[in-house]
């Protein structure tokens, strides 16, 4: 089971940093992704990250923003997010998926790739 956490409300030009514990599995050898939905709009792909240390790849817009990491021994992976704007403003979800014959690309493209979501919280970035 995954459980976001992290959300708030940020001025724009902020930064909030956000957590997924994983409990009842590990996700080291998995991917994981981070995956948002704002009102009104479809979820899309924010990061994803290969299995067991493997690289990570971004959305366009969270390109040099956004950044992912992992703390194995806690079983919890973040997504740092500055410099916020606010079509930032989304519920933030993180999924775990074995992504047999797909890659994190894709992935991060499709959404239903990901077999195991958490539920989200909300960022909501004012200006």
């Amino acid at each position: 089971q995954l459980q976001a956490s992290g959300g708030g409300w940020v001025q724009a030009g902020g930064s909030l940093r956000l957590s997924c514990v994983a409990s009842g599995r590990t996700t080291n050898d998995v991917a994981v992704g981070w995956f948002r939905q704002a009102p009104g709009k479809e979820r899309e792909g924010v990061s994803c990250t290969a299995p067991n240390g493997g690289n990570t790849v971004y959305a366009d817009f969270a390109k040099g923003r956004f950044t992912f990491s992992r703390d194995k021994a806690k079983n919890t992976v973040y997504l740092q997010m500055n410099s916020l704007k606010s079509e930032d403003t989304a519920v933030y979800y993180c999924a775990a998926g074995a992504l047999e014959d797909v890659t994190i690309v894709q992935a991060l493209a499709h959404p239903d790739y990901m077999d195991d979501w958490g539920k989200g919280t909300l960022v909501t970035v004012s200006s």
